[in-house]
């Protein structure tokens, strides 16, 4: 990947705008992968931010399995792609983290009731347990990861802009965008093919705690067990 200085570029923001310093060797000159991952990154932002702007429920959820399988496309392509080693030892500080919660808002709102989900995280673990999520969690969290690494790219670091974009889909946006794509999918699915959504009791991700103090009271009971005590008996204080 080039170090030289930027001498053009479009009007996006990225690299040799008007205002940037085009002498700063910190400025990159980003390759055809860079620019193709790059625009589809922000047509993903812009078609998210633009479908949670809606108020039709029936055309979200198509667009929205559209353009996260599109993302999935860069994502792979970042995956499958040598590892990314960015040119500075420590990330350079983008200033404050945008906010995506007017959108994860807007996005609930819109796809309720069927914002909720259930998915295994990891499906190479043993008897994973399924948990509940939320697509619009899910969208809110990617364009977070996303828009991080934007930041970098229209600042000139277009080497530490891959780096984060690869690294953030193998451990977040990936399975995250992964998982929203499943959602997505099956409820397009049950649209055509005529099949009724049942109806979604006790999926809640607010029934975490509960998930937990479930799982703590079966592992208690398997310990039990394996000492000879029976599952609630309490010890007796020595006698004598």
């Amino acid at each position: 990947m080039s170090d030289t200085a930027v001498t053009t570029q479009d009007s996006k923001g990225a690299p040799g705008s008007p205002g940037r310093d085009l002498s700063d060797p910190d400025i990159q000159e980003p390759d055809d992968f860079a620019v193709q991952i790059c625009d589809q990154i922000e047509s993903f932002i812009l078609s998210v931010r633009e479908v949670a702007k809606g108020d039709d429920p029936d055309s979200a959820v198509p667009y929205l399995l559209l353009e996260v399988s599109q993302l999935l496309l860069a994502g792979g392509r970042l995956g499958a792609h040598e590892d990314i080693v960015p040119d500075e030892r420590y990330e350079p500080d983008i200033g404050p983290e945008p906010d995506a919660d007017e959108l994860r808002q807007h996005l609930a709102a819109l796809l309720e009731p069927i914002d909720v989900y259930s998915e295994v995280f990891d499906p190479y673990v043993p008897r994973s347990t399924p948990v509940a999520c939320r697509i619009s969690d899910d969208m809110a969290d990617v364009v977070t990861d996303l828009t991080h690494g934007l930041a970098h790219f229209r600042a000139g670091r277009v080497s530490e802009a891959l780096w984060w974009w690869q690294f953030s889909y193998l451990s977040n946006w990936g399975p995250t965008a992964s998982a929203s794509l499943r959602a997505l999918q099956s409820l397009v699915a049950h649209v055509r093919l005529d099949s009724p959504l049942d109806e979604l009791d006790g999926l809640d991700t607010d029934d975490s705690a509960d998930d937990e103090e479930r799982l703590a009271e079966e592992a208690g009971k398997v310990m039990a067990a394996e000492l000879g005590t029976p599952p609630g008996a309490r010890a007796q204080p020595a006698t004598g």
